[in-house]
């Protein structure tokens, strides 16, 4: 649906406010799907983003701060989200020996169970979202960060 009809504004400024209205609409519109489909697991989208860090760090444990540094959404709290995930038997937290201030973090068996029944269905998500080519989506990427530039 053309982001015209999507937010019914016939107009824009200029070019550059139509694909910054276009470029937020889509990511929350994808922020939307996949909350939905997060919902069933208790997981919500920044929690999720932790996990998949966790994932890619294992066996070896992140810190907080290589959590921060590494989110998609640099406004979560790593800290509190991983008390969270802690809390669900997600994830481990222990103190580092090296450095009593800094914790430890490393996804458990549970979390990583849990993160593969939840890969199936951001799997089945993605493929809801493909109606672009492979082509386009790494037009798309290019562009995405050509913009970031």
């Amino acid at each position: 649906m053309e982001i015209e009809k999507a937010i019914v504004q016939s107009k824009f400024r200029s070019p550059i406010e139509k694909a910054v209205v276009n470029v937020i609409y889509t990511s929350n519109w994808i922020n939307s799907q996949e909350a939905s489909s997060l919902k069933q697991f208790g997981v919500t989208i920044q929690q999720f983003n932790i996990l998949r860090i966790l994932r890619g760090q294992h066996p070896n444990p992140a810190t907080i701060t290589l959590l921060t540094e590494r989110m998609l959404d640099k406004m979560s709290n790593a800290s509190r989200l991983v008390d969270k995930l802690q809390a669900k038997g997600l994830v481990d937290r222990k103190t580092c020996p090296s450095d009593r201030r800094q914790a430890n973090v490393l996804i458990n068996d549970m979390g990583l169970a849990k993160l593969r029944e939840m890969d199936a269905v951001m799997k089945s998500v993605d493929e809801s979202l493909g109606n672009l080519t492979d082509d386009e989506l790494e037009m798309l990427s290019n562009l995405l960060d050509k913009l970031r530039g």
